[in-house]
């Protein structure tokens, strides 16, 4: 995943162009597309937005059939406006809203959840025409062990929380580079 390796202004410059395309909803300037992100290769995005300390929307795309910036772009209003687990972000809280950025590598189909490295590698779970993704992170955050990251992720989908222990499913997983404030390398996930 090198070729999404940015340095810390880049990181900067990232997290702080997606605040700002979110703020163009509340009348504010539309943002000038930093030039990095312009050349950087097409992914998978997931944006992340907290509250003090709280999710406050979460939303991404798993095709990287868009162009980096339009992705981003609109994942980041997508989690800020339609992230039916949450009311619309206001404007106040724009101003205190933490964004956080995941680009994800390809996706690989795994036979099972002993080739997930737990806070290291994401996972898609597929059954039944449902399908429930945690990004990389999401375990470490939980402080789940395999067995609790692979109930929640049937929950997610909709599916009975031991549905991976005797159903047929596709796993999937995949791994991140997390961009978020404070910037601290060793958030890459590989």
């Amino acid at each position: 995943m090198g070729d999404l390796d940015l340095n810390h202004k880049e990181q900067e410059g990232l997290l702080d162009w997606v605040h700002a395309v979110i703020g163009v909803a509340f009348g504010h300037p539309e943002p000038v597309t930093p030039d990095f992100l312009r050349e950087m290769p097409r992914c998978a995005v997931f944006v992340t937005l907290h509250l003090k300390g709280e999710l406050r929307g979460c939303i991404g795309y798993m095709q990287s059939d868009k162009k980096l910036e339009e992705a981003l772009r609109d994942a980041g209003e997508s989690a800020a406006f339609k992230d039916y687990r949450f009311n619309p972000l206001s404007e106040n809280e724009w101003n205190d809203i933490e964004v956080e950025v995941s680009l994800l590598s390809p996706m690989e189909e795994i036979s099972g959840p002993d080739e997930l490295i737990m806070g290291e590698h994401g996972a898609l779970l597929a059954a039944r025409g449902r399908q429930g993704l945690f990004l990389p992170q999401v375990a470490s955050e939980q402080n789940w062990d395999r067995n609790s990251f692979m109930n929640q992720l049937c929950r997610k989908a909709g599916l009975p929380s031991d549905f991976w222990k005797k159903d047929s499913y596709t796993l999937y997983r995949f791994s991140a580079r997390v961009y978020s404030l404070p910037i601290l390398d060793e958030k890459y996930t590989d």
